[in-house]
């Protein structure tokens, strides 16, 4: 067996419950076509899980080739709405009843606390699948009057080919968010999900062709992200990308994209600001301050990174912070009362190391957390809290993606807003008032894709998301997702003489 890109993990001492992974391409699973292999790791104690193919740039091709056939012969885009939607309802009903092994799956890959894989990530993926369900029996045109004289009509038709792209951080929601439209719509997919976090994906190609979603309609591949997204990408057989990741490899993707002219839908970083004035419930606003930073261990694109504070109270929460902070339960995933599981690789490790150590040398206060903690061999940061720095601050600026909350202070509603909307992201935002009048005005000036009131994280299927500047275009959930896998044809039928 070959091993391309070995992981740093260590072997485990019993057998693991994952099977290798393989390709499925064209309703078939494969060996990539050189037989190369990569392992994957548990980040929670840095073991060998599993391995799964490593694709080739010609296995890209094939799983193209398939999904080409597949649309063109009109098996999956050629049936009616009410009968996509059948299927997409069974797989919803497959999702719930294989909950068990998709969280299992998503909190030994990611290193996510196992109830929240339950509660948060297999609940919403089998609701996103429930939902499109139900908007694919309505996906139509719509007559238009004009005066002419012409009987004037459009139809929603599906764009062909779509690359769905995900990252590592939560694999079965951010592949649902892309797949699930795509095919409501019509539309076949090559997936490819993140190296190093494949899992679930392989669970999800299973449930679907369990589901009776037609060969070829739906393919999977695995491998490198930079060899095989750049192929998948700039592929002429590809007609839409779906991509979410950072805001570097989006710029690339996009413009890899536009050499072929085809779409892209690109969720890409984010900043979020999280105000908090001091008429707020200060109880309530704790927890949902700390609940926007430490979800995920922070590997949240629409996490609550940086924290506003109006100054008359500032000193109050950087001191409750420091003391609640602290007590968050971190440690195994497995342990039903853990919040706060393993960053998903050495890499993340690596990298909030060096973004916190670099704060505290320009003068960063951390007032608790900023280390490491030792557990089981795995990839573990306590939840740090940093005071004291400017705005301009890297630290402040740029996307950390770990559980790091930066807070600083600010005396008026108008800074409050100015600080919010500094840095270059704009893909969420949050505050905390006790005043509705606040709330509505804040939240019409804030440079953000979706703003929460004393809350952070409340999503559903139906309320779209996604970015502005820097985190990127496009939207997920809601009709508008649909819409975005379909393209609109005019047809105009002559009722008078005969013209040109």
């Amino acid at each position: 067996m070959t091993i391309t890109e070995p992981q740093t993990g260590r072997r485990g001492s019993g057998p693991s419950p994952f099977r290798p992974g393989q390709l499925f391409i064209g309703g078939a699973w494969t060996e990539s076509s050189d037989g190369a292999r990569r392992d994957v790791i548990n980040p929670a104690t840095a073991e060998v899980i599993s391995s799964v193919a490593w694709a080739t740039e010609g296995d890209v091709d094939a799983a193209v080739a398939a999904a080409r056939a597949a649309f063109d012969n009109g098996i999956w885009s050629g049936l009616s709405g009410r009968e996509r939607s059948r299927i997409l309802h069974r797989v919803s009903q497959l999702i719930r009843e294989r909950a068990d092994e998709l969280a299992f799956a998503e909190s030994t890959d990611v290193g996510k606390p196992i109830t929240f894989a339950h509660v948060v990530d297999v609940n919403t993926a089998a609701d996103q699948y429930e939902y499109v369900a139900s908007l694919a029996q309505h996906l139509d045109g719509s007559t238009r009057e004009t005066p002419l004289p012409a009987f004037a009509y459009t139809r929603r038709e599906p764009l062909g080919v779509v690359a769905a792209i995900s990252p590592f951080n939560f694999p079965l929601i951010l592949s649902s968010t892309k797949i699930a439209p795509a095919l409501a719509a019509g539309n076949t997919i090559v997936h490819k999900p993140a190296s190093d976090t494949p899992l679930s994906a392989l669970i999800m190609a299973q449930i679907l062709a369990d589901a009776g979603v037609p060969d070829g309609v739906f393919n999977l591949i695995t491998g490198s992200g930079s060899a095989l997204g750049d192929r998948l990408v700039a592929h002429p057989g590809v007609n839409k990308v779906a991509f979410t990741g950072s805001t570097e490899v989006g710029r690339h993707v996009a413009a890899l994209a536009g050499e072929t002219l085809k779409p892209v839908t690109a969720e890409l970083g984010g900043n979020a600001a999280n105000i908090l004035f001091a008429d707020a419930d200060l109880d309530q606003a704790i927890g949902t301050i700390i609940g926007a930073f430490v979800f995920n261990a922070g590997q949240f694109c629409m996490a609550g990174p940086r924290l506003l504070v109006e100054r008359p109270i500032y000193d109050t929460v950087v001191g409750i912070l420091s003391q609640a902070v602290a007590g968050v339960p971190i440690g195994s995933p497995t342990d039903p009362a853990t919040v706060i599981g393993p960053l998903a690789s050495l890499d993340q490790l690596h990298k909030i190391e060096a973004i916190v150590s670099e704060a505290r040398k320009r003068g960063g206060d951390v007032v608790v957390g900023g280390e490491r903690l030792d557990l089981d061999g795995g990839y573990y940061y306590k939840p740090t809290v940093i005071a004291g720095l400017p705005n301009d601050d890297s630290a402040v600026q740029e996307e950390i993606f770990g559980p790091v909350l930066t807070v600083q202070p600010f005396d008026t509603e108008e800074e409050a807003i100015r600080l919010a909307n500094s840095t270059a992201f704009g893909l969420a935002a949050g505050l905390q008032t006790g005043s509705i009048a606040r709330a509505h005005r804040v939240a019409a000036q804030l440079e953000a894709g979706i703003v929460w009131v004393n809350a952070w994280a409340l999503l559903d299927p139906a309320i779209p998301f996604g970015g502005v500047k820097d985190s990127g275009w496009g939207r997920e959930y809601g009709p508008e997702s649909l819409h975005s896998y379909t393209r609109t044809k005019s047809v105009v039928i002559s009722t008078g003489e005969a013209h040109a």
